[in-house]
């Protein structure tokens, strides 16, 4: 019987992935490498800013505190990302126009590395040849050759994953990323010639530490890396539930599209 590819089943099973119950010890897959099956979330301000920041008001004022930036001690190795002058320029002008422009707010993929580290819980399935992964925002999803040395056959919001095993490290590179996401709300940002080179390492059981090494000479001066836990959910009643966004972001989309009602029509109302 032909064997349905990892990332196939994955979406057979969207909707109905539940919570692991606490573990003593890592698990391993057949092969003796660790398996890293089950639903993780990372807890940080990482998608607020990677970098080290204060509380800030919320880009609309009157939304008050519920929606203020929380503080951060930031995510990347010395603090600052290495960003060359006019990258970093227009890392401000993304500052600056983060209510409309901010790919998230318009339901995009979130890209990699940013949707590890979105306040949303994401999913691992593992088997021997590849590895895919599911994220609850916008129902994104990656699949990664385990082994694998083909090149992206074209650009995309995910990139193209190949991945190896070093020990009990899974390291993923990443390429083919279209370079129009943004790595936090701050409007850090990578262009489409990044190359980024992800490291899965288990804690114990239950926790994961996450690195994600970012090249790119056109957007910074030298390769920098982020990196924080991530924490296996292990509530037996939890179900990771789709999170489709499209609806929420069809006014910042389209709304400037809608056909505007007549005068007349609005006071026969």
């Amino acid at each position: 019987m032909k064997r349905l590819p990892l990332c196939y089943l994955l979406v057979l099973c969207a909707g109905v992935v539940r919570g692991d119950s606490v573990m003593a010890e890592l698990p391993r897959a057949a092969d003796g490498h660790p398996d890293l099956s089950g639903v993780w979330q990372s807890i940080s301000t990482a998608h607020w800013n990677l970098e080290p920041h204060v509380s800030d008001h919320p880009v609309v004022p009157e939304l008050g505190a519920q929606f203020a930036v929380p503080p951060g001690h930031g995510v990347v190795d010395g603090g600052k990302i290495p960003y060359l002058p006019e990258a970093l320029e227009q890392r401000e002008r993304n500052f600056a126009a983060r209510l409309t422009e901010d790919p998230e707010g318009k339901c995009y993929l979130g890209g990699v590395p940013r949707s590890t580290y979105m306040p949303y819980p994401f999913q691992i399935m593992q088997n021997t040849d590849e590895i895919a992964m599911v994220y609850q925002f916008a129902t994104g999803l990656r699949r990664i050759t385990v082994d694998g040395i083909e090149e992206a056959p074209l650009d995309s919001w995910m990139g193209w994953s190949n991945a190896h095993w070093e020990g009990d490290t899974l390291v993923v590179e990443v390429s083919g990323l279209n370079g129009l996401t943004w790595l936090d709300r701050a409007g850090n940002f990578a262009s489409a010639d990044a190359r980024i080179t992800e490291r899965y390492t288990p804690l114990g059981p239950n926790h994961l530490q996450y690195e994600a090494t970012i090249s790119d000479d056109s957007v910074y001066s030298q390769p920098w890396t982020l990196s924080m836990p991530l924490y296996r959910i292990v509530d037996p009643g939890y179900r990771m539930l789709e999170f489709k966004c499209e609806p929420f972001a069809e006014e910042k989309l389209y709304g400037h599209l809608r056909k505007p009602v007549p005068e007349t029509e609005e006071a026969g109302q």
